[in-house]
């Protein structure tokens, strides 16, 4: 390596935190939240749970891009200066001793379920009564369901797919020296945890694949176990299609078979394995051994939180349900009546979801209705928006669906999602081939006194009432003119290519929106070297554009004071020497997942927060594919009550937010803010006992937004 290229790797490292690398450091942060004595215990299995299926998509798909740029010799650097090989030996790093955590504190909680009665046992340690049980449980439950494979020439390896789990067996032929080698594929119809004593007070469970283990005499009776191996292999599951696919459906079908058979990646055993079976494995599997990674206790730890259901409110977090939206009710849940009075923005998960379905049901049923139009990102089968959208084709109504099919892992439910809306006359639009379409958006058509009133619906998640429980996200309504004649020109460009000219208020991905964030970041430099207050509070999940970026340094080389809230992976450096002394970064991990995207800028204002800042919300992370691979939407916030509620409210309590906070350092470590009694806040639990600015009605706050502007006085902020 040259001393320039050597120079110019260095430098890049110092601006810019490896993707990769931060997002292991995220999933650091989750898992670490199982270790908080101040999370009930079963929020704590399940945050270890959350940890273990977030590693297995880090693997199945950002892993397994970098394995496949090796074995292509691909030899471009990531923005931070590394080569595919240099990420793949830091990962490997940062993964064992990220599980050498993981490790210790399933221990842990494995020892505070026992301290409340709930007991994970081995199989050989049960009395005779529950070994008898438990005998007949596996001869009529499991026994039936195994398929038992020999390893000889006369035998191929069987198939392991992905995220399956198997156990390979070494056992010799009784009173003989033959030795059978063989491996049972575990079904994953199988439970995982076998309960095998319940009382009120008390639960024991045993393990699967233990269970199968304990009883190698009943699947090979003529044989003596005598020693066993469990595994679990990671696939490449990232999905590649051709751009010229003409039909953009079977291409999906096709790769979604190829899923099921990618490359392994990770290969997950339990420590202190015998190694005459890990080498036996990997070179039928034909593995690098440094892809093998050592768990305690348990394969594939995302099972762990099936212990916990038993019902044990003092386990749990107190239980929450989401509010209705007062304002509805005082225009007896009319949503057109509402919205035409003014704007509204609906909090979820702590405003109910329910308030985006009843929209589409009224709009299904109205019979002055003519017309909606829907993108469909990640949903259910079952939805009830689905069920909204079948009504109105079925009442007569002009339907139009844009489904993106390119959702990752939800290809295949939304492409049965597209061919039972066809059946029932709704028209189905699959969107750009070489882009994603992010955004989420609502769009109907009323006329009301010979003329057509145009209402809308812009969110910054999914139409999934799953996720909507515990993601926070932001949906607005509104009937502005402006803004839906912008909506029309969005669902135009997605349904018929035709590229939005002169919108109004609404920027688009990615046509406009990355130079609409520029054009602000800049205005925040001009202010700052006129001598103006400049600010900027930013929120989102990922923070990866090294423009962006660049232009975020810029900004606080000029005095502009940024504020980041990014929940997930950051590539900026906050903190740095004539680089980014004015950047702060902090991400919230809690009881809830912080998915909304805001974008707030000062616009020569004496403060923040204040109602002249310019704010938006948006699907879209800053992330190049967001910016530059995906159709996003970014929305000006122009009501006043729903500015002050999106500035004030939201983007204050997250600025107060110490309970579950952590701080981004320049070396790319996290630090929890420490906090004492006086000065703790939540901005969770804010946002559980005080309804949103528009929505509440007549309902009482109980702590305005002036106090929270007192606490951030009170804090020497700003």
């Amino acid at each position: 390596m040259t001393a320039l290229k050597k120079q110019h790797k260095e430098e890049l490292k110092s601006k810019y935190i490896n993707r990769e690398l931060s997002w292991l450091k995220f999933n650091d942060r989750v898992l670490l939240e199982a270790q908080n004595i101040e999370n009930p215990l079963y929020e704590r299995v399940k945050f270890l749970s959350i940890a273990g299926s977030n590693l297995d998509e880090f693997f199945m798909v950002r892993v397994a891009g970098l394995y496949s740029q090796i074995k292509q010799e691909v030899d471009s650097l990531s923005s931070d200066g590394l080569s595919p090989e240099e990420q793949m030996d830091e990962v490997v790093l940062e993964t064992k001793n990220l599980l050498k955590k993981q490790n210790k504190i399933f221990i842990q909680l494995i020892m505070e379920l026992k301290k409340n009665n709930i007991n994970l046992v081995e199989p050989v340690n049960l009395n005779t009564k529950d070994k008898k049980k438990l005998l007949e449980i596996f001869k009529e439950e499991i026994y039936p369901l195994l398929t038992p494979s020999a390893i000889d020439p006369a035998h191929p390896f069987p198939f392991i797919i992905n995220q399956g789990r198997a156990i390979v067996m070494k056992l010799r032929k009784k009173n003989k020296k033959r030795i059978l080698n063989s491996i049972i594929v575990i079904p994953k119809a199988l439970s995982r945890f076998i309960e095998i004593e319940s009382s009120k007070n008390h639960k024991k469970f045993v393990i699967l694949d233990d269970v199968i283990s304990f009883f190698a005499n009943e699947i090979f009776p003529d044989h003596d176990l005598e020693k066993k191996m469990i595994f679990r292999v990671i696939r490449d599951s990232d999905v590649e299609i051709q751009e010229e696919a003409e039909d953009l459906v079977r291409s999906f079908e096709l790769a979604l078979k190829r899923r099921r058979t990618g490359d392994i990646v990770r290969l997950e055993v339990l420590e202190n394995s015998d190694n005459e079976l890990v080498r036996f494995i990997t070179n039928k599997l034909d593995i690098n051994p440094d892809y093998i990674y050592d768990v305690s206790g348990l394969v594939g730890i995302q099972d762990i939180d099936q212990i916990c259901k038993v019902k044990n409110p003092k386990l749990r977090f107190k239980h929450f349900t989401p509010r209705e939206v007062e304002r509805l009710k005082e225009y007896n849940d009319n949503f057109f009546e509402t919205i035409k009075k003014k704007d509204l923005v609906v909090h979820h998960p702590f405003e109910t979801f329910d308030s985006v379905i009843e929209f589409l049901n009224q709009a299904a049923n109205d019979k002055k209705v003519i017309a909606i139009k829907q993108t469909l990102y990640r949903t259910t089968l079952d939805s009830p928006i689905v069920k909204a959208l079948i009504t109105a084709a079925e009442n007569g109504k002009t339907v139009t669906a844009l489904i993106e099919i390119k959702a990752r892992f939800d290809e295949e439910a939304n492409i049965q999602l597209s061919r039972s809306l066809e059946k029932v006359g709704v028209q189905i639009v699959y969107g750009f081939a070489k882009y994603k379409t992010h955004a989420k958006s609502s769009l109907v058509l009323r006329r009301e006194q010979g003329k057509i009133q145009t209402y809308f619906h812009l969110g910054t998640g999914n139409y999934h009432p799953v996720n909507a429980k515990i993601y926070t996200d932001l949906s607005l309504f509104s009937c502005d003119k402006k803004m839906a004649s912008d909506v029309e020109k969005f669902f135009n460009y997605v349904t018929g290519y035709a590229k939005p000219r002169n919108l109004n208020k609404i920027s688009i991905s990615p046509v406009n929106m990355r130079q609409t964030l520029n054009e602000n970041i800049d205005a925040e430099i001009k202010n700052s070297k006129n001598g103006k207050f400049a600010a900027i509070w930013a929120k989102m999940n990922s923070l990866v554009d090294p423009e962006i970026i660049d232009k975020f340094y810029e900004a606080s080389n000029a005095g502009v004071k940024i504020h980041l809230f990014v929940r997930g992976v950051c590539c900026l450096r906050p903190g740095v020497k004539d680089r980014s002394e004015n950047i702060f970064v902090k991400s919230i991990i809690g009881r809830f997942l912080e998915h909304s995207r805001i974008y707030c800028f000062s616009n020569g204002t004496k403060k923040m927060p204040n109602r002249n800042a310019k704010v938006y919300i948006s699907s879209a992370d800053l992330m190049p594919r967001n910016l530059n691979r995906r159709v996003e939407l970014l929305v000006p916030i122009e009501n006043e009550t729903v500015h002050e509620q999106i500035l004030d409210q939201i983007m204050l309590a997250n600025y107060l937010d110490t309970n579950q906070s952590w701080e981004l350092e320049a070396d790319g470590n996290y630090k929890k803010i420490k906090y004492s009694k006086s000065d703790s806040f939540s901005a969770h639990e804010y946002f559980m006992n005080n309804p949103s600015l528009s929505g509440r009605g007549k309902a009482k706050l109980k702590m305005q937004p002036k106090q929270l502007h007192l606490r951030l006085i009170k804090s020497g902020s700003n």
